[in-house]
């Protein structure tokens, strides 16, 4: 309920108001909030690279925002940023179920519950009538979004069950460098103005996904 349908309420209905720069930085500052929560309530341990690392992120991101000088804190932020603390919220309620029930257990879970708080609000807002009049092609663009979300959530919640918090998430912000990837690919928006935030984003995951491996003991101190 926390994870799979108030913060999509929240983050959608902010979405609508909020520009899309500033939105993306908001969601992107998930693992800052996870850090936050992990270190008193999974006992997690916070290091100086770690530090280091969630900076490169946060600022990194905030480079292909356009910087936060002009950020806002209107109604839409403001839903934007309720809903990604409830996410960093979820990560934590899951990686404390995570350590005595399956990955797959808790992701149906979280899809199949979460749908029902989305599905409350869309009659409370008379909408409800609205579902039997989509046609097969727009059921099968949901289908297809769809699968792509239950996806993910098989795979967050497996690498949830085999590394830390914080890492896991930090690796997430990895999403700004796919992005971009696929706008220079599809839609040919050149790379070379978001560079320096790219950057910034690739060497913090690089300098997370090293940490967890020092953790996990494949690399040496």
């Amino acid at each position: 309920v926390v994870g799979g349908g108030i913060a999509f309420l929240l983050f959608f209905h902010g979405l609508a108001t909020a520009s899309s720069a500033q939105a993306a930085f908001l969601h992107k500052t998930l693992v800052v909030w996870v850090a936050v929560l992990a270190v008193p309530l999974l006992h997690e341990r916070l290091g100086a690279w770690h530090v280091a690392a969630i900076g490169l992120l946060v600022v990194g991101q905030a480079a292909l925002a356009g910087g936060v000088g002009d950020l806002t804190l209107g109604r839409g932020e403001a839903l934007i940023a309720a809903a990604t603390v409830l996410w960093a919220t979820e990560v934590v309620v899951a990686k404390r179920l995570l350590a005595r029930v399956p990955p797959l257990t808790v992701g149906t879970a979280r899809m199949a519950v979460g749908l029902l708080p989305l599905l409350v609000a869309v009659a409370a807002t008379g909408h409800l009538d609205a579902l039997s009049t989509l046609t097969s092609a727009q059921w099968g663009w949901a289908l297809v979004t769809g699968a792509i979300l239950a996806g993910y959530v098989a795979t967050w919640y497996h690498a949830l069950a085999l590394a830390p918090a914080v890492d896991v998430t930090a690796v997430l912000v990895g999403g700004a460098l796919v992005t971009a990837i696929l706008d220079a690919g599809l839609r040919g928006i050149p790379l070379t103005g978001d560079a320096l935030g790219l950057a910034m984003i690739a060497g913090g995951i690089a300098l997370s996904g090293r940490i967890a491996r020092h953790r996990a003991g494949a690399l040496p101190a």
